[in-house]
């Protein structure tokens, strides 16, 4: 008889609520990248998973709501890249699977580098109004990393489902934690270690 597992439980590196308790309300996209950049580079530097972070962010205020660092070897979930973790813990502190439901305040979701195509699945019924990234997908990809089968319009396409898209804020800063990753030799966790074709330009 096969045993269904019945609880999916996943967590934070140990540091980061440390990390965490550190940021006050951050105004501009460029402080809240840097916070989010900073968690990308110590997720690398402590070996906990891969380097990418993001968070999810009130709107107007700047405070953080949640933070998520990818976590995919970690624990074993090819499902945990940044964006889903953040947006996962988002919404669970809130109860709402919908961050721009009524009586909430708009929400934005800031990734050190742009959604893979998974990730941006989600930030479509995430309910975020905005999303500002660093790193590109050809920054992601140029590491050996599978970014997916992308839209080269996603940002139009955010666009007409009412999300914002803020691109290459402190892109460089970002690049540099993706390149210490390959520097200290971080793993390229593709599905069975397999190389994919470039997207068309």
């Amino acid at each position: 008889m096969c045993k269904q597992p019945e609880r999916l439980c996943f967590s934070l590196p140990e540091w980061a609520s440390g990390y965490i308790a550190s940021c006050g309300a951050l105004k501009s996209p460029g402080e809240r990248m840097a916070m989010v950049i900073g968690a990308a580079r110590q997720n690398v530097r402590r070996e906990t998973g891969g380097p990418f972070a993001a968070a999810v962010f009130e709107l107007d205020s700047g405070k953080l709501v949640a933070l998520g660092v990818n976590r995919v070897t970690a624990e074993g979930l090819s499902m945990l890249h940044g964006e889903m973790v953040a947006l996962a813990l988002a919404q669970h502190r809130l109860h709402e699977y919908d961050l721009g439901g009524k009586g909430l305040p708009a929400h934005e979701l800031v990734t050190s580098a742009e959604p893979c195509a998974m990730c941006l699945g989600a930030v479509c019924w995430s309910g975020v109004t905005r999303v500002v990234s660093g790193a590109t997908d050809a920054d992601a990809r140029k590491l050996g990393f599978d970014e997916g089968p992308k839209p080269r319009d996603w940002i139009q396409e955010l666009g007409r489902r009412g999300i914002d898209v803020v691109p290459e804020v402190l892109r460089s800063e970002a690049v540099a934690v993706l390149d210490e990753y390959r520097q200290q030799g971080g793993m390229i966790y593709n599905p069975r270690s397999r190389s994919f074709p470039e997207p068309e330009n």
